[in-house]
């Protein structure tokens, strides 16, 4: 289907332009958004009255575009990655990193616009790269990758793990067993002696000697 654009869209045209697109996209989304008209007579008419108007504004975009390329090829990016020793990047700088470094320096540049060449840098280096501005205008950049060794500090040692019998049984001091052995005849020997003292009192003469006698005097 035929459409006369009546405003810009990057990703098709630029207002004025006559292009052919599905009839779908055309009704569901270029015709609802008022973003294309059909290409009819009437269309035609329209916009050849809106030339002038149209070219002056296309003229504005060009000194726009001009006033681009010169301050964005007088930029220096620099851009640092985690790198090896061999300069080889961990990961790669990719058009989005460098739409990302552009943004902060105060330029809103799509990442689309840009080309690098082979699409990703991977290594350090210096590189170059194109940002297509308007119509066949683009700014020719330099990059500079710089590369950031990381280095992984030594984790430190860790004590030998005990064995679990080791770690089980509470650990006796040579000092401590003969103490602790002490400790225990002591009063073992000290319950003893009583015990025995009673005993030998109990088998006694003066006690037993009267029941002795009382005995035999009943019979």
């Amino acid at each position: 289907m035929k459409v006369i654009l009546n405003k810009d869209l990057s990703t098709l045209g630029e207002e004025g332009d006559v292009k052919d697109v599905a009839k779908g996209f055309a009704r569901n989304y270029l015709f609802p958004r008022g973003i294309a008209l059909p290409y009819t007579d009437s269309t035609v008419k329209l916009f050849e009255s809106r030339k002038e108007e149209i070219e002056a504004r296309k003229a504005e975009k060009r000194k726009d575009a001009a006033g681009l390329k010169e301050k964005l090829e007088a930029l220096e990016l620099v851009i640092t990655m985690p790198a090896g020793a061999n300069g080889k990047l961990y990961g790669a700088v990719t058009s989005q990193t460098v739409a990302d470094e552009f943004a902060k320096q105060g330029y809103q540049i799509e990442r689309k616009r840009i080309e690098l060449a082979g699409t990703s840098f991977k290594s350090v280096g210096k590189y170059k790269a194109a940002v297509k501005l308007y119509e066949s205008a683009a700014a020719e950049i330099t990059i500079t990758v710089q590369g950031h060794v990381e280095t992984t500090s030594s984790a430190p040692s860790r004590p030998p793990r005990r064995r679990r019998d080791e770690e089980a049984a509470p650990a006796v001091t040579e000092e401590a067993a003969p103490a602790a052995t002490e400790e225990a005849a002591a009063p073992a020997g000290a319950e003893a002696a009583p015990a025995a003292a009673e005993t030998e009192s109990g088998s006694g003469g003066e006690e037993a000697g009267p029941a002795a006698e009382e005995a035999a005097a009943r019979e």
